[in-house]
Parts: structure tokens; C-alpha cells; sequence
């Protein structure tokens, strides 16, 4: 039977149990600096999923994540970040667990051995969208029953493991295989396998927010303020990006009703909220444009 690298021994932690406290995690951090090269190694392939995913949300479709225990708990957190840090809704990242909601805190048992589980989630899943399964050991049969699924379905298929041998691999065009090694715990993969997958998934949802125009340079034009401290961070953002004054700002995110994108065109543009509003719209949403077209006219 084959294993995969996260389920060896690591030759460099089996003393980790006569250790001080401090010996320890320094042992514990040592094994997780390793992470970020390996995550490194494989960038071109995060960026041709980006791209994939781009093209799908620009054309109306959806990203979609399918993940089991850590794997998918790590999914289900990226996805629900896009929505108050981007403005993207749940209908256009979906995250999938096996076993449902209640598998976020307590493990249910069999669903990630289930196939046709994730055949049954991802019958969402349609041409044009893009299914992304996590498996820490590129093998899990929920994902492989998803991403089988979709694939059918005419969705483009990424996968996501911690093994460059993953037998999944087979069902993915776009594989990212990032090579943490054996954990620290043997087989504990909510550890550097986690953390690389936190570190992926990050980028890549990072990468596609900014390419679909949802910044302006380094800032959050798009974030939805729920709180009183979001709303104080969207004045910020336009004193920012202009190098007014915070009253000057604050009025006119008001005047764009609460719109920061608006307000912000309207302030670059020196025009009014409605004409910033229907720049972005004939733009695509992206400041950058609805700029260039109201400076050409």
C-alpha cells in the first residue's frame, strides 16, 4: 500500500517527546519553516488555478471547494473570508465538507470514505465552474467522488494535496502538490500540511479577488462593513488612496451611500457618485478602468 509522505515517520521529531517545553515548539517551529518554500516550489500552479477560476466567476459561474476533516475545515474558512473581505458572495464560492456544517467541530464519522458523497455535492457543479478539491493525502474518496463528478459535469478540476504522488491527480487539471514532507506528529496533518493549505488557498483566493478588480492597488474597495470598526477601515482605505482628509472622505462615502468603490472613483474622478457608479458598472468594477474611461471623456 502506498503512503503518503504526511503519514511517515519524521526522523527529525522522534525525540519530541522527551523535550522541554521550549525545545519543543522551537522543534515544532523548525518543521514549519519548511513550509513557505514549499509552497513557493509551486506557484506557477497556483496561478494557472487563479486564472481558471477568473474566468469562471467573470463568466457568472463558481468556485467551488470539496475537502474532508482538516482539509475541508481549512476550505470552508477561505470561502467564508471572500464575502467580508472582498464582497464576494456565497453563491460565487461554495465550500463543501464532508459531512456537513456539524463536521466543523466534531468529526462525522465515514464521510470522507463516502464517494458517492461527493458525488452528491458536487451535482451543483456545472459547465463552466471550477471544483477545487483539498486532500492532504490525495486520496481521499469524498474528494475523488466530487472532483470525478464535476469533471463530468464540464467544471475545471484543481487539486490541492501535500502529495506529489497523489493518486487524484489523475482527475485534476491543475495540480498543486505542496511537499511539506512527513508532519511533526506523525500523520497529524493539521499541521504543516494545514498551514500550507491555509497558505494556497489564501493566495490563489487572494490572486482571483484582485484580478476580478475587488482592490484598488493594496486596499479592500469591496469589503462589506458590518461592524463599526469595517466602516472606520472603508474611510481609512479612501483617505488612503487619495490623500484627503477623513472628513472629506467620510462624506463622501456617504454620498456614494455607503459605497466605497463609488466613492472612491468619485474622488479620484472629481465627479459625482451616480457617474462613478455607472463608470464601474460598464467596467466591470474595476477602478482602474472606470477611471481611465471617465479621465477620457
Amino acid at each position: 500500500m502506498s503512503v503518503p509522505p504526511t503519514e511517515e515517520r519524521n526522523p527529525d521529531t522522534v525525540h519530541i517527546d522527551r523535550l522541554s517545553t521550549l525545545d519543543m515548539v522551537r522543534l515544532i517551529n523548525a518543521e514549519d519553516q519548511k513550509v513557505a518554500p514549499a509552497v513557493a516550489a509551486v506557484l506557477p500552479a497556483i496561478a494557472a488555478a487563479a486564472e481558471l477560476a477568473v474566468a469562471a466567476l467573470r463568466g457568472g459561474r463558481r468556485l467551488h471547494y470539496f475537502g474532508a476533516g482538516t482539509s475541508g475545515r481549512m476550505a470552508m474558512l477561505d470561502a467564508a473570508e471572500l464575502y467580508p473581505t472582498f464582497g464576494a458572495g456565497p453563491d460565487q464560492v461554495v465550500a463543501h465538507l464532508a459531512g456537513g456544517l456539524s463536521a466543523l467541530h466534531t468529526a462525522v464519522e465515514g464521510a470522507e470514505d463516502d464517494a458517492d458523497l461527493g458525488a452528491a455535492a458536487a451535482a451543483e457543479t456545472g459547465a463552466g465552474d471550477v471544483a477545487l478539491g483539498v486532500a492532504a493525502s490525495g486520496a481521499t474518496p469524498y474528494v475523488r467522488g466530487a472532483l470525478r463528478a464535476a469533471r463530468t459535469a464540464g467544471a475545471g478540476t484543481v487539486l490541492l494535496t501535500a502529495n506529489p504522488a497523489a493518486p487524484l491527480a489523475e482527475l485534476a487539471d491543475v495540480v498543486i502538490a505542496v511537499d511539506t514532507g512527513p508532519e511533526a506528529i506523525t500523520g497529524s496533518t493539521r499541521m504543516k500540511a494545514g498551514t500550507a493549505q491555509k497558505m494556497v488557498l489564501n493566495t490563489l483566493s487572494t490572486a482571483v479577488m484582485v484580478r476580478l478588480g475587488r482592490t484598488y492597488s493594496n486596499l479592500m474597495t469591496d469589503m462589506v462593513a458590518s461592524n463599526r470598526k469595517l466602516r472606520d477601515r472603508q474611510v481609512r482605505m479612501l483617505v488612503q488612496a487619495t490623500g484627503l482628509d477623513v472628513t472629506r472622505c467620510a462624506a463622501a462615502l456617504a454620498e456614494a451611500g455607503g459605497e466605497p468603490k463609488a466613492a472612491l472613483v468619485a474622488l479620484l474622478a472629481q465627479t459625482p457618485p451616480a457617474a462613478a457608479r455607472a463608470a464601474l458598472s460598464r467596467t466591470g468594477g474595476v477602478v482602474h478602468a472606470a477611471l481611465r474611461e471617465l479621465h477620457a471623456t
